[in-house]
Formats: structure tokens, C-alpha cells, sequence
């Protein structure tokens, strides 16, 4: 491979991300199309997310009638997607960039490195600095390059049941800086914990609907721990360290050893989505991808506030989840899709976004706007939205990182199902973590 931010030709491409089969490529490339001369702007989105992309679209085209823009829907797998249509020499112009992932592509040449159009543009890079979340907009830089916009804070907290937790005279905190100890939220999930004579569980304290072994992982990092470091291209994991296995042995015994949670086995029958929605778990934990559907529940009177703390942290913290929008190096319409860019996350583009209740925006203008605030006009305690960014732990940018969430898929496994205890990740997990992050 060249030099970083090379564009690499097709061979170089297919062997750069492990060979992807020519047919596979043929076959994929036909929705990918440039001749028409429209924008070609690649996403995933469920059909609720979808249309409210496509009402960002809609006014972009309305206020620059010369720029027609083109959507290409993902499917299931958008990274391997991304990497075909580039493969192939068709890269979508605008693609919608993923903060675990993204680094990959920037170390392959596959995203242009927005800084000289930040450069030329000081009065947008000025405003974006004023009214951003700083956090956000360092998940996509990466070794001096800029390679992302961010357009969305998509960290976790807690959903609960106002319903539950009026009845046991409970109040949750309404700020993350107010969030319970570890102690508290157990004492919580215990007393709205309820069991029918023989035992059984009818209705759970707590329910995950996030991936398993990144809660834990969010669970020590809210113990004093962190992933990795340094944060950018880090030399070494945190796997090893007392608060992290502390805290995912804390998060793995809510369900094994203290009962408040289901385990893998209870969700077999019925998902953690499916129990919070049903009145039958009083806590759920996700992100606002989640809250369209609650709030479409029938009978569900929720609301939402700050994951819980070990005794020597004050104050919770989300993960830094986000989307952003990137532009591919070998577009031949850059000028356009940083047009689109600028606009989806400006305040305009951000404002629509904040209107459709969909999404967090990454600008604070939008988020703190009255368009927002109706949107999510069931929420008290918005707070939690509104200063999520602010207080949310970065995962590492790494093009390492898929590599890590293999171990961390590994080794975790067994210690959430209560296989193993969480010492073992110091065995285990933190030497294999540590000799990938060394030798990239």
C-alpha cells in the first residue's frame, strides 16, 4: 500500500480488504451507477430513518436545484457494501461513515481527508467549532486527517417506565452528572424486580437492548476505566485493569449471580425490546434508535436518565456513538458532496434532523431547539439528550478496531454468561488486545 490517504487502485483495494470476490463486486455494482451526473449518497436507515434523511434531501435540492442527489439504501452489511462499490472504482460520492469502522477506510485511501476543504471554508470549520461537541467531531479524525462530519450522537442511557417507578415512589436521576451508584442501581433493579410464588420472573429490573459486551465495557468505563490508550491509534488496552473488570463483573452478575436482568438463555423466548415495551422490565438500556418505537408502544409511559457509577466516579458517561458523512477520494463531484456535507451538518440540514425526532443532532443549536424539544415533547428529562455528547467516553479510533471486537466478542462470551469470571479478560483478552494494537 502507498502512502495514507493514497487512493488505492482496484487490485490493491481487493487485497487490502481480504479479497472480495470479483463476481461479488460485478454483482453489486449496478445500483452504484454516476452517469446520470447526480450526487450518489450511500446509508443505512430503517424506513422511518430513511424518510427522515430523505426530508434533509428534500430541502437540500430545494435550496441548490442544481445538485440532484441520488440515494443508495444499504442493506445488512454496508461496510462490505462500501468496500465492493469501491473495489469496483464506484464509490458512492457521500457515505455515511461509522465511528468504529470508518479508520479502516481512511488507512486505505478510501475517504478524502476533509481538512483542506475545511481549510478553504474558515467561517463553516469556525461555526462547526463553536457549535459542536468537540468529542464528535475528534471520532473521525484520524492521523492528522479529518475524514468525517458528524451528524448524529448516538450513545446509550437508560429508557424507564414512569409508570413502575411511580408506584415504588422511585425518581431517577435527570442529569448525567446526578447519575446512581452501581449500589443504588442494583438496590433499584432488586425492588423492581418481581417474582410470581414459584420463582419465576414476571417482570425484570433491567434489560440490555444494546450489544451485550459493549454495556459491560460501557459499565467499566462508567467504574473509572477507559478502552484503550492513547484515545487515537492506541498502543494498549484498559482490559486489564482493576475498574474494568470490575465493572463488567458487575454488569455479568446483574443477571447471573443478583437475577434483576435476563440472561442470553431467558432471551431466547422473548427480546429485551419486546419485555420494556410490554410493561414486563422496568430499565431498558439503548440509544435513541430505540425511542421511536417505545414511543409508538401502546400503554408505554416512559422516560429516560444517566447509566449508573461505581463509587469512585462522579458523574455518568455515554459511548461516543455516532454517524457522520464522508466523502469518497476518487468522487469526480467533491465540490458537491461538500456542498451536501456542509449543509447536512450545518444548521440547517441539523435542524431538520432535530425536527423529525429521529435522531440526536451533532450541533448544540439543534439539539437545544425548540423543534427538538417538540419532538420529544413526552420526554422530561431531556437533559439526558441535550448533554449526551458532552458526557460521553470515545471509543478508540483505530483501523485495528474490528480486530478488537473480535476478542472482545471472544472473551467476554463466556463472563456474561457466567462461564468465566472477568479476571480472566486480564488472561486472556488484554495480552491478545494489547499485541494487535502494537503491531499494526
Amino acid at each position: 500500500m502507498g502512502e495514507r490517504g493514497t487512493p488505492l487502485g482496484r487490485r490493491g483495494f481487493l487485497r487490502a480488504t481480504g479479497g472480495i470476490g470479483a463476481a461479488l463486486a460485478v454483482s453489486a455494482l449496478g445500483g452504484c451507477g454516476n452517469d446520470d451526473g447526480a450526487l450518489t449518497f450511500f446509508f443505512q436507515a430503517n424506513p422511518a430513518e430513511a424518510d427522515g434523511r430523505q426530508r434533509v434531501i428534500d430541502e437540500f435540492t430545494r435550496r441548490n436545484p442544481d445538485i440532484r442527489v441520488r440515494t443508495l439504501l444499504s442493506g445488512p452489511d454496508p461496510m462490505q457494501q462500501m468496500l465492493t462499490f469501491c473495489a469496483g472504482g464506484r464509490c458512492p460520492d457521500v457515505l455515511m461513515a461509522w465511528e468504529q469502522t470508518y479508520a479502516g477506510l481512511a488507512d486505505r485511501g478510501v475517504l478524502l481527508d476533509l481538512n483542506a476543504l475545511l481549510d478553504r471554508d474558515p467561517a463553516f470549520a469556525a461555526d462547526l467549532s463553536a457549535g459542536g461537541t468537540s468529542a464528535l467531531y475528534d471520532t473521525f479524525a484520524f492521523e492528522g486527517g479529518q475524514y468525517a462530519l458528524p451528524e448524529q450522537w448516538s450513545g446509550n442511557f437508560l429508557f424507564y417506565n414512569r409508570t413502575l417507578f411511580d408506584r415504588a415512589g422511585l425518581r431517577p436521576p435527570g442529569r448525567w452528572e446526578d447519575a446512581w451508584s452501581f449500589a443504588e442501581f442494583l438496590d433499584i433493579g432488586r425492588a423492581l424486580t418481581e417474582r410470581d410464588r414459584s420463582g419465576e420472573v414476571r417482570r425484570w429490573g433491567f434489560v440490555d437492548t444494546w450489544v451485550p459486551y459493549y454495556s459491560a465495557g460501557l459499565f467499566a468505563v462508567n467504574n473509572g476505566a477507559e478502552w484503550a490508550s492513547p484515545r487515537t491509534v492506541p498502543d494498549r488496552s484498559d482490559f486489564s485493569t482493576a475498574a474494568f473488570i470490575e465493572g463488567v463483573q458487575f454488569y455479568a452478575d446483574l443477571a447471573n449471580r443478583h437475577r434483576v436482568a435476563p440472561s442470553p438463555a431467558d432471551q431466547q423466548s422473548i427480546s429485551a425490546m419486546d419485555l420494556f415495551t410490554q410493561g414486563r422490565a422496568a430499565l431498558a438500556m439503548g440509544g435513541h434508535w430505540r425511542y421511536r418505537t417505545f414511543a409508538e408502544a401502546d400503554d408505554l409511559d416512559f422516560d429516560v436518565t444517566a447509566l449508573p457509577t461505581g463509587s469512585a466516579v462522579s458523574g455518568a458517561r455515554s459511548n461516543i456513538g455516532t454517524t457522520g458523512l464522508a466523502i469518497s477520494a476518487d468522487s469526480p463531484r467533491k465540490e458537491q458532496a461538500w456542498e451536501f456535507l456542509k449543509f447536512a451538518a450545518g444548521p440547517i440540514g441539523q435542524a431538520v434532523v432535530a425536527e423529525t425526532g429521529l435522531f440526536v443532532p451533532a450541533l448544540g443549536s439543534a439539539v437545544r431547539s425548540p423543534g427538538f424539544a417538540a419532538a420529544h415533547s413526552d420526554i422530561r428529562n431531556l437533559d439526558i439528550l441535550v448533554g449526551g455528547p458532552a458526557h460521553s467516553a470515545p471509543l478508540p479510533v483505530t483501523a485495528e478496531w474490528p480486530r478488537i471486537d473480535a476478542l472482545m466478542d471472544r472473551y467476554l462470551g463466556p463472563v456474561l454468561r457466567g462461564a468465566a469470571p472477568a479476571t480472566s479478560l486480564a488472561d486472556h483478552l488484554a495480552p491478545e488486545a494489547d499485541e494487535v494494537l502494537r503491531n499494526r
